[in-house]
């Protein structure tokens, strides 16, 4: 998988991310920021190699990579509800109930982070997959929290609550979040674009809360409404 773009590849520094190798534009090599990215990579043992901007852009279909593609060699690796035990105690989980749009599921990734989430939880049919373009509207973000992916939401949800996990539905009738306790361990569902959180799933959930609004409008895109939710969590959890 080849991925673009300089602070996506900072943060994949950051965090020692396994790379097959980094290409760097060699029409650019005057740039200090380009350069201080190539010291640190080689510093992480990374191989750089030096090629054309038209060699870049034909690896990621892009002209606006910023002279850095970085090939991590394979697809995303996923991990499995096995990482949850490893979380005991206050634990921040978000589902996402066939979220469709990569710019949603990237949003959401970079926001999750930033609130200091545990894991995103995603399932394996109907979603949006962990792809190139998820990783670049995440900025990078993506490599600091696990994507679980699971066959059943539904079983999942079950799994959390025998966990001691509270679990919370995004949804337009329910209570409001910022009168909402998200202390504890807890798994907040978001839902489709379009369609929202399945019935059944929604079902399962202990509190459905909602974002109250004004002037006549009925919804928000999934990921405001995720920033939203997620960052009123985190204000309760933090002691802000």
């Amino acid at each position: 998988m080849y991925i673009y773009g300089r602070n996506v590849i900072k943060e994949i520094i950051s965090v020692r991310y396994s790379v097959k190798q980094v290409y760097v534009s060699n029409s650019k090599n005057t740039d200090k920021e380009l350069a201080s990215i190539v010291q640190k990579a080689k510093a992480n043992g990374y191989s750089v190699s030096y090629v054309s901007d038209d060699n870049l852009k034909n690896l990621v279909n892009y002209d606006k990579h910023q002279g850095v593609v970085i090939d991590i060699g394979k697809e995303y690796e996923y991990y499995d509800t096995d990482y949850l035990e490893k979380k005991k105690e206050n634990a921040f989980i978000v589902m996402l109930d066939q979220i469709q749009d990569p710019q949603n599921f990237g949003a959401i990734i970079r926001s999750a982070v930033a609130c200091g989430a545990d894991a995103i939880i995603i399932p394996k049919d109907n979603s949006c997959e962990v792809t190139a373009a998820v990783i670049k509207v995440s900025a990078g973000q993506i490599f600091k929290i696990p994507i679980i992916r699971v066959v059943n939401l539904s079983r999942t949800v079950e799994y959390l609550k025998e966990k001691n996990y509270w679990i919370y539905a995004a949804d337009m009738n329910g209570k409001n979040y910022y009168d909402t306790d998200f202390k504890g361990n807890i798994c907040l569902i978001l839902g489709n674009e379009g369609s929202g959180i399945r019935e059944k799933l929604k079902e399962k959930a202990d509190f459905i809360v909602s974002i109250p609004m004004y002037n006549s409008v009925e919804s928000l895109n999934v990921s405001v409404s995720a920033g939203i939710i997620m960052f009123e969590a985190a204000k309760q959890r933090h002691g802000l």
